[in-house]
């Protein structure tokens, strides 16, 4: 009787090891297709079309001048044309106000996935910060967070909706907005915004330095992993930020360099139409 028992349990087993090897099977396989599918810049390009409700048409010969900005602004900062990466652009001009998604493939031109208005520094009251310029690095050594989605003393939300992602570059030196001028320290952020009251108002200067940025815009680099290459590599390595998302599908060629640029433009461009006209809402001065 033992023995014929220890035969119905090893015959139990059997099934249940193929059901486990058959999930790994099937995990493997759908890991296999998403690095398929996110390898390929062009597939990105049609998502953000998807998925980003606001979004600017770049005619072709802008889209390659930021391309090759971003790119020199990237070299001259002593950054590797090698491996390709994705990389984020923005260009604070208040004739512009814009940031740009780009594929960055190592000896080859740069490729435009997409491009959103966005809002930087504004001269206004006490601790408003000039955004500022150069390239950034997007580190676990700076944490990024998730929102709240609290509401201040005016009813705004500053970094939007809850859970949106905060994405932090770090302490900086920046141009003061206020009194008498001189630079001082902010903390340089990337984040979503009031959805109802401010995002409406993004294509023209309005944060107190940190960069706003549409909440579909922020999701697609959140849950892909745009800007997340230093993240997962510290994810490989054991240690799995919290911030990740626990779906996130990381495009191949993940980035981590955000570059802030002033074109100086003196007039807008077609391509970059200002906010809708309206009264700035009560208490946007409040939000980051």
């Amino acid at each position: 009787m033992k023995e014929t028992g220890a035969q119905k349990n090893t015959g139990a087993a059997i099934p249940g090891r193929l059901r486990r090897a058959a999930r790994v099977l099937v995990f493997a396989m759908l890991a296999g297709a998403l690095a398929t599918c996110w390898a390929d810049p062009m597939r990105l390009r049609q998502v953000f079309t998807e998925q980003v409700d606001r979004r600017l048409e770049l005619p072709p010969d802008e889209a390659q001048r930021y391309g090759h900005l971003a790119r020199d602004e990237l070299r001259r900062a002593g950054i590797a044309e090698e491996p390709s990466q994705y990389a984020l652009l923005v260009d604070r001009s208040a004739a512009v106000q814009a940031i740009f998604v780009f594929w960055l493939p190592a000896g080859a031109a740069p490729v435009l996935i997409g491009a959103s208005p966005v809002s930087t520094g504004r001269p206004g009251g006490f601790e408003y910060f000039e955004t500022p310029l150069g390239v950034f690095d997007h580190a676990v050594a700076n944490h990024d967070f998730r929102a709240e989605g609290t509401r201040n003393e005016f009813g705004i939300r500053g970094y939007g909706e809850k859970g949106m992602r905060v994405f932090d570059f770090g302490w900086q030196q920046a141009r003061r907005l206020w009194g008498r001028g001189g630079t001082s320290t902010m903390r340089l952020q990337m984040h979503a915004t009031d959805p109802d009251r401010l995002e409406p108002r993004l294509g023209s200067v309005q944060s107190k330095g940190c960069i706003r940025i549409p909440a579909s815009l922020n999701r697609l680099l959140d849950r892909l992993g745009v800007l997340d290459a230093d993240y997962l590599r510290a994810k490989a390595e054991g240690s799995a930020p919290w911030v990740l998302p626990p779906d996130q599908a990381p495009v191949e060629g993940a980035g981590r360099y955000l570059v802030v640029v002033d074109s100086g433009r003196s007039e807008r461009p077609a391509w970059s139409p200002p906010p809708k006209p309206g009264t700035s809402p009560t208490g946007a001065h409040s939000a980051p």
